[in-house]
């Protein structure tokens, strides 16, 4: 593939960073592909790929643009239960998570939410003071996902 088409296809990975408002740096480029490629990560997962890459790369300007892709709403941001490690998760839309060990995948599931949606409205909360619903479940040992 000619380099320049292969520019305009990997710049389309990156319009979410534009269309949030942030300038589009090479840093932040580098961040980003960083979790295109780890999906769910640590802060410790993102600094080492991303210096793998570039050495220049400060592990503060890495804190500062994981801290600007989630006020921006391009990363969200998970508490892993039994590990005590923070997450950066590149899905930002409604969804859950498994937790198996280490490993955290995403599970998607609309009636999940509609059915905890519901419940709380019965609770008494407005659907309009609901934002993303969000279930984190931790797996048993030995459990195949």
């Amino acid at each position: 593939m000619p380099q320049i088409m292969k520019d305009m296809m990997d710049s389309k990975e990156f319009e979410i960073i534009k269309e949030a408002g942030l300038k589009l740096t090479p840093q932040r480029r580098k961040v980003y592909e960083a979790m295109l490629q780890l999906r769910h990560a640590t802060v410790e997962d993102i600094i080492s790929l991303v210096q793998s890459w570039d050495r220049d790369v400060t592990v503060s300007t890495v804190y500062r643009i994981l801290d600007s892709f989630c006020s921006a709403g391009i990363l969200s941001f998970m508490y892993h239960p039994d590990t005590g490690k923070c997450y950066y998760d590149i899905t930002v839309s409604e969804h859950h998570h498994l937790f198996d060990g280490n490993t955290v995948e995403d599970y998607s599931d609309p009636e999940l939410s509609r059915m905890i949606r519901e419940y709380l409205v019965r609770k008494d909360l407005k659907p309009e003071q609901i934002g993303k619903i969000q279930v984190q479940v931790t797996l048993k040992n030995n459990v195949k996902l």
